[in-house]
């Protein structure tokens, strides 16, 4: 390539990056400069913005039960093992040191009458037990058994425990979860089965991103 052709080239280069900042003033000028500088901003967890503490830090462990009741677990076989697993997962992959999903889901099967999620902490010796009860959960849109639109509200607790082996209750947050957002998804165009796992996904990650940052342009893609 020519000198002249390579200058012409970078001038367009540097002109698809100055053009949008002519069109924008102000603090919208400030947002995009950031994000060509530092990607997009990241938001904080609440759980850190409400507790001041973060579940990365070194040496924090943690453990994930998930409860529903008795006549949702009859529409929706294991949907609380289900769930526990997925959020686990998410959190491992943002480098949250957490408890296999098989290792709690064996200490449950020994222990049905357990009360409070301070027991699953002192047995497995952890700093946290995240304690996700599922109060209603639906896979289609209401009044419809063609058109898909996963639904949830849960309540997410935070158990502390202490050396002693104690608990307490320092964390609570209701969430609902609605994927899609916009529209519902037709039958036709996608199986029960894939649209389970795509919103296993997105409940598990809407979940877990009480206790990891994330970004606003997350939720783009889940829009439709």
């Amino acid at each position: 390539m020519s000198r002249k052709n390579q200058i012409a080239q970078k001038f367009c280069q540097l002109f698809l990056v100055i053009m949008p900042c002519i069109m924008l003033t102000g603090c919208e000028y400030g947002i995009f400069l950031g994000y060509l500088i530092g990607g997009p901003p990241s938001i904080e967890p609440d759980f850190a913005a409400q507790t001041g503490k973060d579940m990365k830090d070194f040496g924090v462990t943690v453990a994930v039960v998930c409860t529903a009741p008795k006549d949702l677990k009859w529409s929706y076989d294991e949907i609380d093992n289900l769930v526990a697993e997925a959020v686990t997962i998410q959190m491992g992959q943002k480098k949250i040191n957490v408890i296999y999903p098989d290792q709690v889901r064996a200490w449950l099967d020994k222990n049905p009458d357990w009360t409070t999620p301070a027991e699953i902490g002192e047995f497995f010796e952890v700093t946290y037990v995240i304690h996700i009860d599922i109060l209603d959960y639906s896979l289609y849109e209401k009044n419809s058994h063609t058109l898909y639109r996963g639904t949830t509200q849960c309540e997410i607790n935070v158990w502390e425990m202490a050396d002693s082996g104690e608990g307490e209750k320092i964390y609570s947050k209701e969430n609902t979860t609605t994927f899609p957002l916009r529209i519902p998804r037709s039958s036709q165009d996608t199986s029960l089965e894939q649209f389970k796992k795509e919103y296993l996904y997105r409940l598990s990650y809407e979940i877990g991103r009480h206790f990891f940052e994330y970004y606003v342009s997350d939720d783009i893609g889940d829009a439709a």
